[in-house]
């Protein structure tokens, strides 16, 4: 991307804002920019449900009528929650401040806690259950998921009282940049990587995006670049045999899904024994919720909405229990990408757009009638637009001498892709898979004769955002000279790694997840690190000084 490009966003986002200032005009429901928003936003929401419910399905062996009677309106219901406040919260601040260019944040279900709890909770407890003789195992493993999403669900509330604190003492190149090695390797390269699969569909959708989103025209007829990007990737699709998914009868077969409040069973999953057990995944999941929703509480603020951290982040929990108390085991959250969605014009109705028509699909029973009529790959391309962006704004939104600092926080994402790619090679290959050798050190001699040293690639994804955001800011601190501020931040990773909620990571059959036993080694570089930090006051001295001296000497 150009500097003349950002500059010129920059310009146009000024001169709008002064105007609106001026006219002091009410921002509408519904602007144009806002159908834009809901096709990237929907697309996104509506990926998160599809995902959830091939795996609840085929991975948890879960019934349809759990699924689609359950967890599906119980995810609709918190998507209606966060989504309606985070519009009134936009319309809120856009008539506190007399203008009308505000987005609201983006909301939806937790890709990572999705992952995490399927994978590390439900599929522990349906096969303990199993083990143990239980004849309904599914339920086993639904009451734990219940009891992770609530767990998760009080962490953020709790979190709520100290997170804005936490914020204020937290450099924007440090908060930023971990959004930005999320975005570029996860969302960016990962729908790369697939647009180049399918080039048709890819390439051609991703060109009609950056013409409409960067090259600073609008396509005739005043139709949304959203819209006719997925209806392009939509024909595309059908073309070349992307779609349709499945069969049309299977597809298309609809039934109410209203939902309905599952107290009794989510009391029934509060106990103490199936807390422990999960413990683990529950608190590392929260936090990292919490975190998340804090880094994405700055990138709207650096493209200009400053909304409150305390409350947004109670909506966040409340959106959570609302999730649980009506059958999903799954967290929502802020998303990631609010400057993009900005940018595109939306306001607050592509919140309330995207609550909807998701939950529409999900009390109708239409959501596979649409996954199976526009494929994920129709709207590709403006989920990687927005990774783009918000690998951008790392760069764009912080002081120029900042840049190295987000530099390290991009590092640790693209570091942690990379460890999820050595993974998906490894299953690939049938390691950790049915028949296959299972993961274990004896796979790391085979890396390490290829020069790569995938246990530190293990070790620097646990904890991740943790790493990538004290790596960031302690380099903030150590280019503006606040060596006992560097020094602060570096300690605080070593009390994180001797809690083992950073760097210690354990080998199952098939994967590499937190232990939470204290990473002893990484803590005392860490505390090393801290001490040198602090000790720089004395042992160095400013280069001009330094050469000011020698001159005197001389």
């Amino acid at each position: 991307m150009s500097s003349s490009f950002f500059a010129q966003q920059r310009r146009h986002e000024n001169g709008l804002s002064m105007r609106m200032r001026k006219t002091n005009s009410k921002m509408p429901w519904l602007v144009r920019g806002d159908i834009d928003g809901f096709f990237g936003l929907g697309l996104d929401n509506l990926v998160q449900l599809l995902v959830l419910t091939s795996l609840c399905r085929f991975v948890l062996g879960f019934p349809d009528s759990l699924i689609l009677g359950r967890i599906v309106p119980g995810a609709a219901v918190s998507l209606l929650v966060g989504n309606f406040y985070y519009a009134w919260a936009a319309r809120r601040l856009a008539q506190r401040e007399a203008r009308s260019d505000v987005c609201a944040l983006p909301y939806g279900i937790n890709t990572v806690s999705l992952f995490a709890f399927v994978f590390l909770v439900m599929l522990p407890a349906k096969l303990a259950a199993q083990a143990a003789g239980d004849p309904d195992p599914a339920t086993a493993a639904w009451h734990a998921g219940l009891l992770a999403c609530f767990g998760a669900a009080l962490i953020e509330l709790a979190g709520s009282l100290f997170a804005d604190r936490i914020r204020r003492v937290t450099p924007r190149a440090a908060l930023l940049s971990t959004l930005a090695g999320i975005a570029l390797s996860f969302i960016a390269l990962g729908f790369l990587f697939r647009a180049y699969a399918h080039p048709l569909v890819g390439i051609t959708t991703l060109v009609i995006v950056l013409i409409g989103y960067f090259g600073g025209v609008r396509f005739r007829g005043s139709l949304p670049t959203g819209l006719i990007s997925i209806v392009t990737g939509a024909a595309l699709c059908w073309l070349t045999g992307l779609a349709p998914a499945g069969t049309a009868p299977a597809a298309l077969q609809l039934s109410l899904s209203l939902p309905i409040p599952v107290l009794g069973e989510l009391l029934a999953s509060l106990q103490p024994q199936l807390a422990v057990n999960y413990l683990s995944v529950i608190v590392p999941m929260g936090l990292f919720n919490l975190i998340g929703s804090m880094q994405n509480l700055e990138s709207a603020e650096a493209a200009g909405d400053a909304f409150d951290t305390r409350s947004s982040l109670i909506v966040n929990g409340i959106g959570s229990l609302a999730a649980c108390a009506f059958g999903s085991c799954f967290p929502t959250t802020i998303y990631i990408g609010h400057p993009g969605w900005k940018f595109m014009g939306a306001r607050a109705g592509y919140s309330v757009l995207s609550g909807v028509v998701m939950a529409g699909l999900c009390f109708s029973g239409t959501l596979a009638a649409v996954a199976w009529a526009i494929p994920v790959d129709a709207g590709m391309a403006i989920l990687l637009w927005i990774g783009i962006v918000i690998a951008a704004q790392a760069f764009t939104a912080t002081p120029r001498s900042h840049a190295p600092a987000s530099v390290i926080g991009v590092m640790v994402g693209v570091g942690c892709w990379g460890a999820f790619m050595a993974k998906a090679g490894l299953h690939a290959a049938g390691a950790g898979m049915p028949g296959g050798a299972p993961f274990s050190d004896d796979l790391l001699a085979g890396f390490h004769a290829s020069d790569v040293w995938i246990e530190g690639a293990f070790a620097l994804e646990q904890g991740a955002i943790f790493s990538a955001m004290i790596l960031a800011a302690a380099t903030v601190c150590i280019i503006e000279r606040h060596f006992l501020r560097a020094a602060a931040w570096l300690f605080a990773g070593a009390a994180l790694s001797l809690l083992g909620l950073m760097h210690s990571y354990q080998l199952t059959t098939a994967d590499s997840v937190l232990s939470l036993t204290p990473a002893l080694p990484c803590a005392a570089a860490y505390a090393i690190a801290g001490v040198i930090a602090a000790a720089a006051r004395w042992l160095t001295v400013p280069i001009g000084e330094s050469e000011s001296s020698a001159e005197n000497g001389a």
